[in-house]
């Protein structure tokens, strides 16, 4: 929570003083933009995951994912870059940290060619081994990434599926093979605030079959505001229980983003 307070509050006082919003968006359309992945909507989320309850000692990993999401081209390219700074706990004791800082960074861009109805999009995602052998794979990785939503005047229904493979790194590191399934599903309630559920389902493919996923369920909100009058802030959180998780995995996570959004609207464009 930390790294969160400290790289929101820098942000904010940076873009605060330069520029407003357009009066012609309001929060809510500004909520429903934040609730598509591939709105043509330029964004920097902080997203800090408390993972509890691992092992016998009931240890607590923390992971604050910075991620900038970046458009091009209309929108018809979208970029998403996720920086894992992490706090490993020594699992085998009561106390202590085993390590921390910058994990391995997850780099994916989407082609979202112009649809009706449901929108959708598909491209590459790589892993690159920046975490070193206590945080991280030490290998690189690559493989498809798809995305796929729907909206109404109230309603988000989506989903965003990834698999990677390494394909070089470290020789006597283990190699890759797992995937990534975040289902998402938002109800605004006006105002700018929503209700919503975002479970991140992940499978190792490379380890044992009673160790391979972990599911977890659960569901929290969030709302839209505007710091100083001028700077859209989108806050929210969730808490999750994982129902099928490894042997030593965690239990149950704890899910507070932080996400400031720079529509067309703050440069004066439409």
């Amino acid at each position: 929570m930390k790294y969160l307070k400290n790289l929101l509050l820098l942000i904010a006082i940076s873009f605060l003083g330069v520029f407003s919003v357009n009066a012609q968006q309001s929060n809510e359309e500004l909520s429903a933009a934040a609730a598509n992945p591939l709105a043509d909507l330029m964004s920097f989320p902080f997203q800090n995951n408390l993972n509890m309850n691992y092992g016998e000692h009931n240890r607590n990993m923390n992971i604050l994912n910075i991620q900038p999401v970046i458009p091009f081209a209309g929108g018809k390219f979208i970029t998403r870059t996720i920086m894992p700074i992490v706090r490993i706990p020594d699992f085998a004791n009561e106390s202590g940290k085993l390590s921390s800082g910058l994990s391995d960074i997850v780099f994916s861009a989407f082609y979202a060619p112009e649809s009706k109805g449901v929108m959708w999009g598909f491209g590459p995602v790589f892993e690159l081994p920046t975490g070193g052998s206590m945080r991280g794979t030490q290998k690189w990785s690559v493989g498809p990434s798809f995305v796929a939503l729907q909206q109404t005047e109230v309603w988000t229904f989506g989903a965003l599926i990834n698999n990677a493979w390494s394909f070089a790194g470290k020789s006597d590191a283990a190699d890759v093979n797992h995937m990534l399934v975040n289902v998402f599903v938002v109800r605004q309630l006006g105002g700018g605030w929503y209700v919503n559920s975002a479970p991140i389902i992940t499978a190792d493919w490379e380890a044992k079959v009673d160790d391979r996923w972990i599911m977890p369920i659960g569901a929290g909100g969030g709302k839209l505001v505007m710091l100083g009058g001028k700077l859209p802030l989108n806050l929210q959180t969730q808490l999750y229980y994982n129902v099928v998780r490894p042997d030593f995995g965690p239990e149950w996570q704890w899910r507070f983003q932080a996400q400031i959004l720079l529509p067309k609207s703050i440069f004066g464009k439409k």
